[in-house]
């Protein structure tokens, strides 16, 4: 003990948390330098006894908690209960962080007889692209969607994904359906507070002929959607250890995601560009139709087709 514990710190909220950074290499020689005969090996096995090994830090401490944080989840249970029931989709919908194009450093091993070589800096300003992952998963049908944009990462955007979904595979799935209830996260380009992703989400309710209910997760909440669980750790995955040298290897890399629980990945790529800094008429706040609940209206409205008010 007298070797560790200078370096040796814990967690006041946890007694029995204690960690050291040491390594094994370190203990043994500070052991040898107090006269005793011990080689890595056994300092392998000693930690081991204590139950000491080697452990990397879990993200899980909230940033916050919003007061309404936890309402809000039984709102977001209770229409996914609803809809489970019923011949609509649940899709859950976030950006995947973007990811650069070119002879960029990845983390990942990959079997090979020859290691690749990369930039031995990894400068944004050195890759050859950039591509923005938009993703969709499907809840029921345990089914994955990438839209990768070569433009910007836009409200506009994110509603032109959910439309080339539905026409590509929603509405031949849901055949009966008229609703979609869609799981955002409460920032980013659909956050709750953004009229321009509400002007659009109109929009895209009169090119499908759906009704769209919106669900935010609360602020600081969103590992909890869906799609940040089930779809974009497994697509990470299916690309670490590779060199994105072009979009066509981007593509296959994304869509080969799978689990052996029947995940399946489809990607596609979404050209034109869109204008980072997006508008809506002046007048929208006065002549908005979304509809919003009484309860928590901030994270919880519809946006229906205006053929259904005449």
């Amino acid at each position: 003990m007298n070797v560790i514990d200078p370096c040796t710190a814990g967690d006041p909220d946890q007694p029995g948390c204690l960690w050291t950074n040491l390594s094994r290499a370190q203990i043994a020689h500070g052991l040898q330098a107090l006269g005793f005969r011990v080689s890595v090996v056994v300092v392998a096995q000693l930690l081991t006894r204590h139950r000491l090994g080697r452990r990397k830090a879990l993200k899980t401490l909230p940033l916050g908690k919003h007061r309404c944080q936890d309402r809000q989840f039984q709102i977001i249970a209770r229409y996914r209960d609803e809809f489970l029931t019923s011949p609509d989709p649940i899709v859950s919908i976030d950006t995947k962080h973007k990811e650069f194009l070119g002879l960029l450093f990845r983390v990942g091993r990959l079997y090979t007889r020859l290691a690749r070589k990369a930039l031995d800096h990894d400068f944004p300003s050195a890759a050859w692209g950039v591509i923005y992952p938009h993703g969709l998963y499907d809840l029921k049908r345990n089914c994955g969607h990438l839209n990768l944009g070569l433009s910007h990462d836009t409200s506009r955007f994110a509603c032109d994904r959910i439309a080339y979904w539905w026409q590509e595979q929603g509405r031949f799935a849901y055949p009966e359906a008229r609703r979609v209830l869609l799981l955002c996260d409460g920032g980013g380009r659909n956050a709750s507070h953004r009229y321009v992703f509400k002007y659009h989400l109109e929009r895209l309710a009169d090119r499908l002929g759906l009704e769209l209910r919106i669900a935010h997760y609360p602020p600081h909440c969103s590992k909890y959607n869906a799609i940040e669980h089930r779809l974009f750790p497994h697509v990470t995955r299916a690309c670490q250890g590779l060199l994105l040298t072009s979009l066509q290897v981007a593509v296959k890399a994304m869509e080969r995601t799978s689990t052996r629980k029947g995940l399946t990945t489809t990607v596609h790529v979404l050209d034109g560009d869109d204008p980072l800094k997006e508008g809506y008429p002046e007048e929208y706040r006065e002549t908005m139709k979304i509809r919003f609940d009484e309860e928590l209206p901030a994270w919880n409205y519809r946006a229906v087709p205006s053929k259904w008010d005449s």
